[in-house]
């Protein structure tokens, strides 16, 4: 796949123009960072802030599901918050309601969006550490704060879980990881349309005619 990709850009672009390429934005793959390099050799390299999110999101909720398996009653308010309203827990602390009460499915009972969030991260403190190391990070990048980042993933104690390995993912490419605070850039809009054609592919079961298809695919992405 490297050397296709190598051999596309190589054989469609001069090294003049490879040359003033300002900036690539990829994702935590190592290999990308390497041809990058070969083919715009000024370009500075950006980290994605989809991916880093995705990664740390994901770590946290490999240890979740570790902490609901490690629950002997399925039926109590913790392991209902953690299994039922996982979703809440992505969320983005500053947009977390702490005032207003509303009913939650599956707890069956009143409270705010924090007092569920509070009483899922109650199971373990490794699981609260955890969460508040993830949502560290989404504020850094949100916010543009490069410091904040440093400091988040520099200062962060690991604790045996899957977030140990993002943590070190993310310090080894510390530097286009920070790149990605700086920046605006992001691929996440390429990612959200790649993401609507292949729930189209899987909904449809593959077109017959091509040109249906990606007809179909400029009216969902319009």
């Amino acid at each position: 796949l490297s050397k296709n990709i190598c051999a596309y850009f190589e054989n469609r672009y001069s090294l003049e123009e490879r040359s003033a390429v300002k900036s690539v934005v990829i994702d935590l793959n190592a290999n990308y960072q390497l041809f990058i390099r070969r083919l715009f050799p000024h370009a500075k390299i950006i980290i994605d802030r989809f991916h880093i999110v995705q990664l740390v999101n994901r770590a946290f909720d490999q240890l979740r599901v570790t902490i609901l398996k490690q629950q002997s009653d399925q039926h109590s308010r913790i392991y209902k918050a953690l299994k039922i309203n996982w979703r809440l827990f992505h969320k983005d602390a500053e947009k977390v309601d702490n005032s207003k009460a509303r009913y939650f499915r599956g707890i069956n009972e009143y409270m705010t969006q924090q007092n569920l969030i509070d009483l899922g991260l109650s199971a373990s403190p490794k699981l609260k550490y955890v969460y508040e190391t993830a949502q560290q990070i989404q504020e850094s990048l949100k916010k543009h704060d490069v410091k904040k980042l440093c400091l988040t993933l520099n200062n962060y104690q690991k604790q045996s879980s899957p977030m140990d390995t993002s943590i070190t993912t993310l310090k080894k490419n510390l530097k286009y990881v920070s790149n990605s605070c700086e920046s605006s850039l992001s691929n996440g809009p390429i990612e959200g349309i790649n993401r609507k054609i292949k729930a189209l592919k899987r909904i449809c079961y593959g077109f017959k005619n091509m040109d249906h298809f990606y007809a179909r695919i400029l009216l969902i992405v319009k």
